[in-house]
């Protein structure tokens, strides 16, 4: 069986027109089959969980990403946007079945005063701007305070407070962009906080990112041990991961350094430091009014147990001075198209086990099906379960039946509509020519982030 693909935007922060770097994921189409008569399916979406329902589809006889895009049962598509360039209602004419698998590309607001004031920007648009995101490019965030404040105690967080922290020297072999480096080169950024609603208990990033924070070469870490006190015994009973964690953490906050680490952090002219129990009710302005001066905080206290905690506010209130402030409070998903059912308050697809709800012959997976929740591992399982309830429905002769034109058609209404779809072998020559760039500085790579210099390098 075959799987054409299709490309909308995908997944994280990779330019339109070619997949990621080695490790990461890619904006692609798939199509199973060049013939008429084999079973055409669309994938719209080439993050994880567009490959991976690619590659359940395939029977699991692939097990790479860039394998699945070499299948001659799969054609990746890119420079395609879903929604603009063609319709759902297209790709279903064309196709016996479409999944949808097109990620979380929006960030979830924080709805306070002063959010809009410049100095203020989501983490994802911070985090798309130095991988080189085309459409973050013009960011130009100003690193000129002394402290910034992140609000979210997540990966992305600890990833931007990372990148935030990291002398320039070891982001120099690195693949974040030249434009990036030039910046942060020149940041005076030296103190960076984190701040949460919950406790230490509730936090949502994972050991691996915490230890490299932790061990990130000049900055120290500030806890304070107040917030850690009878969490010892509280941990005994939760799951062995998050009980390592806090672990962590707790040993962190509470153990005096060894005398190496002890020296390390004396030396350190930066820090990172998690503030817990607060949560925003305001962005300040500096005097004149024209941008972000500190974030003003409602202490909090935690009620509920397990799954049912919930923060709560004391009724006290305490302002962070800063100059920066990075909202990482979450993502979600955004319509696709009018003819897609969408609940906008979840940022979901409506769907039972994949199968979009009252539209036969249509699937989604990933994060636009279940919210932008869990790892790799989370997309794959969920990926995984989509392809085998199509694999189900196409047995049980539930989709449409008679031949669908696939690729043919939709190519032809591209083509009228002057879009140039990129094919896996043009983003192979895209992915050479970073790889080149990159190889002069010592870099894995240097990214292009000017989709119209990609099309010019691909002769379109």
């Amino acid at each position: 069986m075959a799987s054409r693909c299709w490309r909308w935007w995908g997944w994280s922060a990779w330019p339109r027109t070619r997949l990621p770097p080695a490790g990461s994921t890619p904006s692609f189409c798939h199509h199973f089959s060049t013939q008429e008569k084999t079973p055409q399916i669309c994938v719209v979406g080439s993050g994880p969980a567009g490959f991976y329902t690619a590659q359940h589809l395939l029977k699991n006889v692939i097990n790479t990403f860039t394998q699945t895009a070499h299948s001659g049962r799969c054609a990746f598509w890119g420079n395609v946007e879903v929604g603009r360039d063609v319709t759902v209602p297209e790709l279903q004419e064309a196709y016996h079945a479409v999944v949808l698998s097109y990620g979380a590309e929006d960030h979830r607001a924080l709805e306070i005063p002063g959010e809009e004031l410049p100095g203020v920007c989501s983490a994802r648009a911070f985090v798309g701007w130095y991988n080189g995101l085309p459409e973050n490019q013009e960011l130009e965030p100003d690193l000129s305070c002394d402290t910034a404040v992140i609000l979210g105690q997540g990966n992305v967080a600890l990833d931007v407070a990372r990148i935030l922290l990291t002398p320039p020297e070891h982001l120099e072999r690195t693949d974040i962009t030249k434009a990036a480096l030039g910046v942060l080169r020149q940041s005076r950024v030296k103190t960076v906080w984190l701040v949460g609603r919950r406790g230490p208990l509730q936090v949502a990033f994972t050991i691996k990112e915490l230890r490299e924070m932790i061990q990130l070469p000049g900055a120290r870490p500030i806890l304070d041990p107040v917030d850690f006190l009878g969490l010892q015994d509280k941990i005994k009973e939760v799951p062995r991961p998050r009980k390592r964690l806090t672990e962590l953490l707790l040993r962190t906050a509470t153990e005096k350094p060894g005398p190496a680490e002890a020296a390390r952090q004396a030396s350190a002219s930066r820090a990172w430091g998690l503030r817990f129990f607060r949560s925003p009710q305001q962005v300040l302005p500096s005097p004149d009014g024209r941008r972000a001066a500190g974030v003003r905080l409602a202490v909090t206290r935690l009620e509920g147990v397990d799954e049912a905690t919930r923060a709560v506010p004391t009724g006290d209130m305490e302002d962070l001075p800063c100059g920066l402030v990075l909202s990482s409070i979450g993502y979600k998903s955004r319509p696709v198209d009018p003819s897609v059912p969408f609940d906008s308050k979840l940022g979901v697809i409506p769907n039972v086990e994949g199968r979009v709800m009252d539209v036969p012959g249509l699937y989604c997976s990933g994060w636009v099906k279940r919210g932008p929740t869990g790892v790799i591992a989370t997309t794959m399982t969920d990926s995984f379960l989509t392809g085998q309830m199509l694999l189900q429905d196409l047995k049980a002769g539930l989709l449409p039946s008679g031949p669908r034109p696939g690729y043919a058609a939709i190519q032809a209404l591209l083509s009228s509509r002057g879009v140039r779809p990129v094919s896996f072998s043009d983003w192979e020559k895209l992915d050479a020519e970073e790889v080149a760039r990159g190889q002069g500085t010592g870099k894995p790579r240097e990214k292009l982030v000017d989709p119209q210099e990609m099309l010019r390098l691909l002769g379109h």
